[in-house]
């Protein structure tokens, strides 16, 4: 039998996988669950594509960098105009099946944290929220990546290794740094940094990409703490969380803060 789009795309279950608990189903609820499904969709597609740039950066291909970079900007610029769906949701209709949620939150998503860790944030505290003794097997092996991507370097690690194959001087304690912290400004490189921004306009376009990401999930931080704050105010979140105070300590947070550390220089 010839493949078809529907089989190829396992549309069957892909469609199945929206079931609301509330009884009878509230209309704002499939809304909420389709837009979550969405957001992890685009989660795992993020990773595919920055665990490539970590691979492009080490092996100095700024060419193949800038094109997958590009991508997961795009990306990023996505997931921001899908909160301008859910914000189509009021507060009412969210309080008519927050109480189905019971524990389930946005703030246990495995893949979310392995984005964040994969950018160099991170917090091995977050750990505890995917639990491995769990008899839930999925859950065991979310905890089992998130372990790994917290023990291996970060996307600024081999943005590093890039910047010392382009002339720029890596200190050894930068080099040998132990990468289960989050990473941190690094004065020591940004002169580097000018100089390439300066003298090599290809590197620049690459270093203008990163700069676009970083601005495009800020934005989205942001996006997601004030529709956070305006369906639930400073109600805790549904998994534990102190909900918008929560959220709020990334708020800001650069991933590549040499990059911005050196505009005014510019």
């Amino acid at each position: 039998m010839a493949l078809t789009y529907w089989d190829y795309l396992k549309l069957d279950g892909l469609l199945e996988l929206q079931e609301p608990r509330s009884t009878p189903p509230e209309h704002d609820e499939t809304l909420f669950i389709v837009i979550h499904q969405v957001y992890e969709l685009w989660f795992k597609q993020l990773l595919h594509e920055l665990d490539k740039v970590k691979r492009d950066l080490s092996a100095n291909k700024l060419y193949d960098a800038i094109h997958t970079f590009q991508r997961s900007r795009t990306i990023m610029k996505t997931l921001v105009g899908q909160l301008d769906i859910l914000e189509t949701m009021t507060p009412m209709s969210f309080t008519s099946f927050r109480d189905r949620l019971d524990t389930a939150s946005g703030f246990q998503s495995a893949q979310y944290r392995e984005f964040e860790f994969l950018l160099g944030y991170k917090r091995p505290e977050m750990l505890k929220y995917q639990t491995a003794s769990s008899a839930n097997p999925d859950a065991r092996g979310h905890r089992e990546k998130l372990e790994r991507r917290l023990s291996e370097p970060s996307l600024v690690d081999h943005f590093y290794e890039f910047l010392g194959q382009n002339g720029v001087t890596i200190p050894d304690e930068l080099t040998n740094r132990d990468v289960t912290q989050s990473n941190q400004p690094q004065p020591a490189i940004q002169d580097g940094l000018l100089n390439l921004y300066t003298t090599r306009p290809d590197v620049a376009i690459l270093f203008e990409l990163m700069t676009d990401f970083d601005e495009g999930l800020q934005e989205w931080r942001y996006r997601h703490v004030k529709l956070v704050e305006r369906t639930i105010g400073n109600k805790k979140g549904t998994g534990g969380s102190l909900g918008v105070a929560f959220l709020k300590q990334s708020l800001f947070l650069p991933i590549f803060a040499d990059l911005w550390a050196i505009r005014h220089r510019l």
